[in-house]
């Protein structure tokens, strides 16, 4: 027998480095799973697509991948754009082009999904107009000019032969909101609103006091149906989803609970719209739980994962492409843009236009 076993110092020290070595295995994460991250950052705009996000933020939905989950607001497109390339969140909800367009530029980001195909109406207090072609020669507040849903107008336009700047008058404004105030008040007459601006529009021309001041209004063209009739498809439009940005893409399990956590967050702001809407509300200023319930029944939401989404998505980008390709970066993006993992999503909810 060797000396060494029989010196206490040298069996300790073994012990020692063999507690020393065990001592991270036992500590580390099982293999093939990474440590919780410290913090995810979720961030949308005053829309109905930031509902979901919303609620995986109050409920703790990251739970198992984050050890913290937060939510903040972008105010306008190029707000989003600065917190995608600056590092300011890890997932964004954002229109679809917008993130084919980053994708192209080089900023790093993978598409979750698509969940918003149906949220656009103008809204007007002319209750016979209700198609794009009934607002020839009149005034339409459009937001976010140059940018979702400003596009989609110009397309559903000029394919039916109408010319956006010759036989409409679009005055531009900065956001949704702005567009609504316009129209509350009574300083334009017809607005092109994407949900819940809409729903918040119409319950606030019914109530006290703008009610006093303002006639009611009503849901006029809905683009979705003129995008069904103009291009002989399903009336809906693949507008905005949720996209990761950053180092959180090369993380496929997170990507993969985020999405996981979008479709059953989004299942149960539909089944719980009101207890949604004073989620948003909490964080959204001007939002009301009410309005958000009202844009939860008549908007097309489904979260769709971003492979099975792609066939309908390319169509519409193709289409985008034809006007500018600057509005998609040049082409359309590769198939790494699309996150491959399959998801479970929320079963579509149908639109119930109501005036």
């Amino acid at each position: 027998m060797h000396d060494d076993f029989l010196n206490p110092q040298t069996t300790l020290s073994r012990r020692h480095a063999l507690a020393l070595l065990a001592a991270p295995l036992a500590a580390a994460p099982a293999l093939g799973v990474a440590a919780a991250l410290p913090q995810i950052t979720l961030a949308g705009p005053p829309a109905i697509v930031s509902a979901p996000l919303i609620h995986m933020a109050e409920t703790g939905a990251l739970k198992d991948v984050a050890q913290r989950t937060v939510f903040t607001a972008w105010r306008d497109p190029d707000q989003l754009r600065m917190m995608a390339m600056g590092g300011k969140a890890d997932v964004l909800a954002m229109p679809s082009n917008v993130a084919a367009n980053l994708f192209n530029r080089g900023a790093g980001v993978t598409l979750l999904n698509i969940s918003t195909w149906g949220a656009l109406w103008i809204v007007t207090r002319d209750a016979q107009r209700k198609t794009l072609a009934d607002f020839k020669g009149e005034e339409i507040a459009v937001p976010f000019r140059g940018d979702m849903p400003d596009i989609v107008l110009q397309l559903l336009l000029t394919k039916q032969g109408l010319d956006p700047l010759r036989d409409f008058r679009i005055r531009y404004v900065p956001t949704p909101m702005e567009a609504m105030q316009l129209l509350i008040t009574r300083r334009v007459s017809h607005a092109l609103l994407t949900e819940p601006a809409v729903s918040l529009a119409m319950r606030k021309t019914r109530s006290f006091p703008v009610g006093l001041i303002a006639p009611d209004l009503h849901r006029g063209a809905d683009l979705q149906q003129e995008w069904g009739r103009l291009y002989q498809r399903a009336p809906r439009v693949p507008q905005a989803g949720i996209a990761a940005v950053g180092v959180v893409r090369s993380q496929p399990q997170v990507l993969d609970a985020v999405a996981q956590a979008y479709a059953r967050s989004l299942a149960w702001c539909r089944d719980n719209a009101m207890e949604c809407g004073r989620m948003m509300a909490r964080h959204i200023d001007l939002l009301t739980p009410e309005a958000v319930a009202d844009a939860m029944a008549v908007s097309q939401l489904e979260a769709v994962p971003a492979a099975q989404a792609r066939p309908e998505l390319e169509f519409f980008l193709g289409q985008l492409m034809t006007r500018s390709p600057q509005l998609v970066g040049g082409k359309l993006p590769d198939a790494v843009f699309y996150h491959p993992s399959a998801q479970p999503h929320a079963a579509p909810a149908s639109s119930q236009s109501g005036s």
